[in-house]
């Protein structure tokens, strides 16, 4: 099974979303080596990205081999949101994603990013106009992420997705909760199906999805064409090809066990210090390394003296003892065990 969007295809049906702090180069790159069929990049303040903000062209950077990849952008103004597209183009994004779910004050109120995210739920018509100026800046595909509505008094995600298709948006993305709920409650997935009903294009489902069984049960309530994976695939980067090979039966991810998972860890942790540099770069890579040792069940002194370094050559000195576990700390390793 796979997702076709203009000249590409996005196979397996599985994707790594974006994720604040996360979704880095160095992430996506890795997910993506396991085989994830779209990788997304950080939310991106439209405005931001072309006025070279320290740290926010990072955020887009892409690489090179990762067909499979898009830069997600976010505005509340047709101009810079059309000329972030552009940007994007130009430099290599295979596809624009807009944000009109991001759930934070700072992105829906009128300070930071401005009005824009899961505020734009509120304003259909301001919303299409932005749609509409993406779409015509860019030749490659447009997609749209979003939530079910604002709040339970305004759940009007099918009217958006019909009106988005209708102004080209060629994939749309729900995550299964409104912007009042931030992150609280379940996801209700089988809302997502008022969605799938109302339009012909892609549909995919988003929101509390980390594993095999959660992917099978929101599919199955959505009659989605594909999930989207967030905080599961913290310390697991081969989720998403996993959950594909399990559902859709494609190729199973190669997943690294013992001294092949210290060898994934120092190569990503590699990756980390090239991008950000040896200083940031040790700081930015601990956040990975504790979820490593979170699915390792790594014994909570070595945990401890590795989140501590100082240094990088102290860290990859420390990375083999992460192996050094709890009985109880490997169950989840490969991810079937939830499933």
């Amino acid at each position: 099974m796979s997702i076709r969007l203009g000249n590409l295809t996005l196979d397996p049906p599985v994707f790594l979303a974006p994720l604040a702090g996360i979704t880095d180069l160095p992430f996506r790159e890795l997910v993506a080596r396991f085989g994830a069929g779209l990788v997304v990049s950080e939310m991106i303040a439209s405005q931001d990205l072309l006025n070279a903000k320290p740290g926010v062209r990072e955020k887009a950077e892409l690489g090179f081999g990762i067909e499979g990849t898009a830069v997600q952008i976010a505005g509340c103004e047709a101009h810079w949101m059309a000329e972030a597209a552009r940007f994007a183009e130009a430099s290599g994004a295979k596809i624009i994603d807009i944000n009109m779910g991001c759930p934070a004050k700072k992105v829906t109120s009128s300070s930071g990013a401005g009005a824009s995210g899961s505020a734009l739920l509120r304003d259909l018509d301001h919303a299409l106009s932005l749609i509409e100026a993406v779409v015509g800046a860019v030749d490659v595909p447009v997609t749209l992420k979003t939530r079910l509505g604002w709040d339970d008094a305004l759940l009007n995600a099918p009217e958006l997705a019909v009106r988005a298709e209708a102004a080209g948006i060629q994939m749309i993305t729900i995550h299964g909760r409104t912007r009042c709920q931030f992150y609280k409650g379940a996801a209700d997935w089988r809302a997502i199906r008022r969605v799938k009903d109302s339009v012909r294009i892609p549909v995919i489902a988003n929101g509390d999805i980390v594993d095999t069984c959660t992917a099978r049960t929101a599919l199955e309530q959505s009659g989605a064409d594909g999930v989207m994976l967030g905080r599961g695939v913290q310390g697991r980067p081969w989720m998403p090809a996993l959950v594909a090979s399990d559902l859709f039966g494609s190729k199973a991810p190669n997943i690294p066990q013992d001294d092949d998972f210290i060898a994934m860890v120092s190569y990503h942790y590699e990756a980390i210090l090239k991008f950000y540099g040896n200083d940031l770069g040790v700081r930015v890579a601990r956040k990975h390394l504790g979820w490593y040792m979170d699915h390792l069940g790594t014994e909570k002194t070595i945990r401890n003296q590795i989140l501590t370094c100082k240094t990088s050559e102290e860290t990859f000195a420390l990375l083999p003892d992460m192996l050094c576990q709890a009985h109880d700390g490997v169950k989840a390793i490969d991810g079937r065990a939830a499933a």
